[in-house]
């Protein structure tokens, strides 16, 4: 059946007024994404399937499951995006949802999921808005530990493309987040859980403030003075590219969360969501993927990559 995967990284800086390091790499990723968001349009897809990480908008650490989709969804306030509900197919997620618990995969859903700029961001960069299809959100749990394993997260998605098999839609697969960036979230998530607890949600006046300090963060990234903090590695990043592009999986499956916090930062733990969304495309059609953008944006502090894959239908 036709399906369609597009795997980007996101970053809510650039939504911000921070300046840019290399502007030709800012338009240079702008003209990348444009271009898969003409794909996607000209592509036509009856249905949207976004995996994604929260960043604690959404979920916190009350209540962390590994997976949840969304039987309904609207986007969180953050970055100057408003609130706006998606057009979740809710038949069509309670089924995914049933089948999913079938085949051992217990696996949470929403009526009234929160996405943040993990869907949101992708869904305006690609398609004009977060409601301009009927979209299915599905999450991964990249922030809280303990996480699910790549392998987990690879049979996951996989197994959400042997359901879609059975629909006869036109898909198109989002994979968004990472790649390597050295977010504090996951960070201090583990050190004092207190912090993302529900109770302590940040306010709307706490959540500008936060995007403010966000910006001041990735200043001192540029600057050299955020000793703390990882830098991008683009020797890390384009190996796991070559892994995912080959969709290699013994060495997707191989990737440990040591790896990552030790070599790259714990933003970088985002990847699963591609390769969930990898794997659900390959259950869908004979999947070729290519990278077509690849730079380290400093600003952005995070390796930002554009692969695309189709079955040539």
């Amino acid at each position: 059946m036709p399906v369609q995967l597009t795997c980007c990284s996101h970053s809510p800086l650039m939504r911000t007024d921070i300046e840019a390091t290399d502007a030709t790499g800012q338009e240079a990723f702008y003209a990348g994404i444009d271009a898969a968001g003409e794909r996607l349009r000209a592509f036509n897809p009856e249905l949207v399937v976004t995996f994604y990480p929260d960043h604690m908008i959404g979920f916190f650490l009350d209540l962390m499951p590994s997976f949840c989709v969304a039987l309904g969804a609207q986007s969180a306030v953050e970055f100057g995006i408003e609130q706006t509900p998606l057009r979740v197919p809710k038949a069509l997620g309670e089924q995914l949802v049933r089948h999913l618990h079938e085949q051992g995969f217990d696996t949470a859903f929403s009526h009234k999921l929160v996405v943040d700029h993990g869907v949101s961001l992708p869904l305006i960069q690609l398609t004009g808005g977060v409601d301009t299809y009927e979209v299915l959100p599905i999450f991964v749990n990249c922030a809280g530990d303990p996480r699910p394993s790549f392998q987990r997260t690879r049979l996951f998605g996989a197994e959400v493309g042997k359901f879609l098999a059975t629909t006869g839609k036109r898909v198109a697969v989002i994979g968004s987040g990472g790649l390597s960036h050295d977010s504090p979230t996951s960070r201090i998530a583990k050190a004092t859980p207190e912090r993302f607890l529900r109770e302590n949600k940040r306010s709307a006046e706490e959540q500008i403030e936060f995007e403010h300090r966000g910006v001041e963060n990735a200043r001192g990234v540029v600057a050299g003075s955020n000793e703390g903090s990882k830098l991008p590695s683009e020797t890390w990043d384009r190996e796991f590219l070559d892994s995912f592009v080959a969709f290699d999986e013994r060495r997707l499956d191989g990737i440990t969360d040591d790896e990552i916090d030790n070599d790259v930062g714990g933003g970088t733990h985002e990847v699963r969501s591609w390769v969930a969304a990898a794997a659900c495309a390959r259950e869908l059609g004979p999947i070729e993927s290519e990278v077509v953008f690849y730079k380290v944006i400093l600003e952005w502090i995070t390796g930002m990559a554009i692969v695309l894959g189709s079955d040539g239908a």
